[in-house]
């Protein structure tokens, strides 16, 4: 069974503490375009912008909101922007940034450099007519990075220098909402043997306590497996899970991740609803595609069910109709369904996830899901051998 790990809430004479997600940076060809996509496609509509016209000369910033979800892609102005530029080289599209709204960001930043952290940027403050806002960067895996947010004395629409977005999306006015309220968890993938590095990195640098895990004994089908730690902050309210490949007959999916986005990164990003059935309705009205799930799937779960104390209260023949996968426990159960790759590499993907009293991360469902996604992996050629 998953391990479900009791943490530390943290010391009450602390004054730093982390929050929530504040928002992911992606790092993308056209802004302006992968904004307009999530918008049609996921739901969100446009909320600011920096770019030539707000004084912003090297770098385009769309930025979009669902409730508490906000997603900002980045993309470069001029030619020659060696740093993005490679990125994309490397990456393709992707998350660059998870940023963490905290308070107390001097004590953070301070804790997390005494243990060996790489601070990418110092911390700094920009300010505009709207208030001020403190930021640090510190380095997680790959080139990958957490940006730290202290936000208290700031009311503006978004950050200092950001403008209200100029996007008209005429074709949103004529679809239905979608509902996605806040980012459940994020999910870090690592090459093998490397999840345990990164673990301790987030347990001493930022004092992130392991909350939940599972191992390839566990998690595995006839080719593949994984193993997983899911991270958190003392509070409670961040979910960071870092996974690794374990060997198997064929590459699992985290390994072509791995082969494609050239390294570790964010594999996906889990959307919280609550009412997973009216989201996808509106999600696959508005083209959104999904992993399909195998046909034995719901007999089964059907038969699980008859003898689980839990009582899903949404129809089964809906869930199936809609393909949302299902898992359980003694005390509640949770609903999820993932999104194919949201660009042409077999990289990033999004999960919308609803939970009823159940705090795991699907690991019912890993086999199903895995199987899934190695159908999707036979179609694009890279079911190979490890």
């Amino acid at each position: 069974m998953p391990q479900l790990i009791n943490g530390s809430n943290g010391s009450s004479n602390d004054p730093s503490r982390f929050i929530h997600f504040d928002h992911v940076v992606f790092w993308v060809g056209n802004a302006k375009q992968a904004a307009t996509y999530y918008c049609v496609e996921m739901g969100f509509t446009p909320l600011a912008y920096k770019g030539l016209e707000t004084g912003s000369r090297q770098l385009a910033f769309h930025a979009i909101k669902q409730n508490k979800i906000i997603f900002v892609f980045v993309s470069p102005l001029e030619p020659g922007n060696q740093e993005l530029g490679q990125h994309l080289i490397t990456h393709g599209d992707g998350v660059k940034d998870v940023a963490l709204r905290v308070q107390g960001i001097e004590q953070i930043v301070s804790k997390a450099k005494a243990q060996g952290a790489n601070v990418v940027k110092e911390i700094w403050t920009e300010t505009d007519g709207k208030g001020s806002v403190k930021f640090a960067q510190i380095q997680t895996f790959g080139d990958t990075t957490h940006t730290l947010i202290e936000r208290d004395n700031y009311n503006g629409l978004f950050l200092p220098g950001y403008e209200e977005s100029p996007l008209e999306i005429k074709l949103l006015d004529n679809l239905s909402p979608v509902g996605l309220n806040f980012v459940d968890h994020c999910v870090g993938n690592q090459p093998e043997t490397e999840m345990e590095k990164v673990v301790n990195k987030y347990e001493k640098q930022l004092t992130f306590h392991r909350f939940w895990s599972v191992d390839d004994s566990q998690i595995h089908t006839d080719y593949s497996a994984l193993r997983s730690i899911v991270m958190t902050n003392p509070e409670e309210t961040i979910k960071l899970p870092i996974n690794e490949p374990a060997r198997g007959k064929k590459q699992s999916q985290i390994q072509e991740y791995l082969d494609y986005y050239g390294g570790p990164g964010i594999q996906h990003i889990a959307l919280n609803t609550d009412n997973i059935i009216e989201a996808i309705k509106a999600l696959r009205a508005r083209g959104m595609q999904f992993l399909n799930v195998p046909s034995t799937y719901y007999n089964n779960l059907r038969n699980q069910l008859k003898s689980s104390p839990i009582h899903v209260k949404e129809d089964l023949d809906e869930l199936e109709k809609l393909q949302i996968l299902v898992d359980h426990d003694e005390n509640g159960y949770l609903l999820q369904i993932f999104t194919k790759p949201v660009q042409d590499r077999p990289t990033l993907f999004l999960e919308i996830i609803q939970r009823h009293n159940h705090n795991g991360f699907g690991a019912g469902n890993f086999k199903s899901l895995f199987q899934a996604i190695e159908a999707e992996q036979e179609k694009r050629g890279n079911l190979k051998d490890f």
